[in-house]
């Protein structure tokens, strides 16, 4: 089992958590199942979840430079210098980041709006960037803009290899079918398109999240 989940801001990305935080068991009531990777609690977007401990390595662990494409709001205007340190490689102290690739691009429109909103300076311009990262260390997307002058006011990850958000409202998912071995038993275009039936909803290819009271 493999499950596409677009995780709204603000829900941790555990099952158990403190009272009074949202975690992914008010969302995803499916047992057994646990995160190929992590996003932090103030990230949004694509996070894949599945039973199967193999499909789970190859996700997560950056040895199979499985690709992550992330939208991030950026304070300032990066130049073309800032964009080629950002794919060069950015020296944190503890570590320093991998090549990746870096681009500015526009707000995408299919982008919701995010609850509770960005903190914004009139003063000040924002820009997005796409950045696609073969690896995933903590807060590593906000920390190689921060380096760079460029604070992170909002941080979206649109896909993880040949899986993406499309389709998928913030607190849904999505179920696809894989082989035992991980591999995907339909191809990377048609995966938002083809969701495994829902015995009880008919085929329904979202799922809505579990409202639970507090």
């Amino acid at each position: 089992m493999l499950i596409l989940f677009n995780k709204p801001y603000g829900v941790l990305c555990q099952f158990t958590g403190e009272p009074g935080r949202e975690t992914l068991a008010g969302y995803i009531p499916v047992p057994g199942v646990y995160a190929a990777g992590r996003l932090d609690t103030d990230s949004e977007g694509l996070l894949v979840l599945t039973d199967d401990g193999a499909l789970q390595a190859r996700i997560a662990d950056p040895r199979h430079k499985l690709a992550k494409t992330y939208l991030v709001q950026v304070e300032g205007v990066p130049d073309e210098a800032a964009l080629a340190a950002l794919r060069a490689g950015v020296d944190l102290g503890d570590f320093v980041t991998r090549p990746c690739q870096v681009r500015l691009v526009a707000e995408p429109a299919w982008l919701w709006p995010r609850v509770p909103p960005i903190r914004e300076r009139k003063s000040i311009p924002t820009r997005w960037l796409e950045m696609v990262l073969k690896e995933g260390k903590n807060r590593q997307v906000r920390r190689m803009t921060a380096k760079l002058g460029f604070p992170t006011l909002r941080l979206v990850r649109a896909r993880v290899g040949e899986w993406s958000l499309e389709g998928i409202a913030p607190g849904e998912w999505r179920e696809i079918l894989v082989e035992p071995v991980g591999v995907p038993t339909t191809p990377a275009s048609t995966l938002p398109r083809q969701p495994r039936p829902s015995p009880r909803r008919n085929g329904a290819p979202l799922r809505r999240p579990l409202r639970r009271s507090t």
